[in-house]
């Protein structure tokens, strides 16, 4: 690989493809949906994914979990039991879109706008453990590091020190084997804060309040849904987490490291 320079230069390029593939997740026997995805933490993404499209209230109820590589690219297949076994059929039924966005299986606009879990209350985080996580982060994105390419979701204690950490080429997989990884290790997302390289948008938010999440922490400015929602369950929400600053998206307050 050669990397040209606009001064006319040349050098070799030392940078890897993200893996991106396509994952067919199947619960109870029936096909729910083929996501765009990097194939690693499998468990963690079909665990994460059932808990945030409302399959499972919990992990336990996510068992037998295979996977398997195929010509085309992988399966995962999993069995739901509880109520959300009941739910399956009838949602794959009205689907009309494949995506881990956060409104898979949803039928009308009233749907999208249902209220979400009140947050469980919550201390406040310092500015200071977002700088320390941020600063933590780096150099445990591998994947990000390689290909440049990668999102990474990581859980932070309230000190900011990284307590779990999952990437993917995809913002909404990266948090979904996040949530995974965290429910299967029996780590909880309300013990510290969820810390996202991603953009702030509806879907990543409502992901981390159905999680358990208390705090949200993302490097990019939100969409007016995103904090709109976010203020409505409790959760609070900083944003543009950058090194010289973070901006409390609950109320607009800008703070810089000391």
């Amino acid at each position: 690989m050669i990397e040209f320079r606009r001064d006319g230069s040349q050098a070799p390029a030392a940078r890897e493809w993200v893996p991106e593939t396509p994952i067919a997740l199947e619960f109870n026997g029936i096909s729910y949906a083929v996501m765009m995805a990097t194939p690693a933490d499998l468990e963690d993404f079909v665990t994460g994914f059932a808990l945030a499209e409302g399959l499972a209230a919990t992990a336990d109820e996510i068992q037998n979990i295979t996977t398997a590589e195929v010509a085309d690219g992988w399966i995962i297949r999993a069995q739901i039991t509880g109520p959300g076994a009941e739910r399956i059929a009838d949602r794959v039924r009205t689907r009309v879109a494949e995506s881990s966005c956060g409104l898979c299986g949803m039928e009308n606009l009233a749907e999208v706008a249902r209220p979400l879990p009140a947050v469980a209350p919550h201390a406040e985080i310092q500015p200071a453990a977002i700088f320390a996580a941020l600063d933590a982060l780096r150099p445990l994105q591998t994947l990000g590091r390689a290909t440049g390419a990668a999102h990474a979701a990581a859980l932070a204690s309230p000190t900011g020190a990284i307590l779990a950490l999952r990437e993917d080429v995809g913002r909404h997989n990266a948090m979904d084997k996040l949530v995974g990884a965290c429910w299967r290790n029996d780590q909880t997302l309300e013990s510290g804060f969820v810390l996202s390289t991603a953009r702030c948008s509806y879907e990543i938010v409502e992901k981390g309040v159905r999680a358990g999440a208390t705090t949200l922490v993302t490097i990019s400015l939100p969409t007016s849904m995103a904090v709109q929602r976010a203020r409505d369950a409790g959760l609070s929400l900083w944003v543009l987490a950058r090194d010289d600053s973070v901006i409390c998206a609950n109320d607009g307050t800008t703070f810089a490291p000391h």
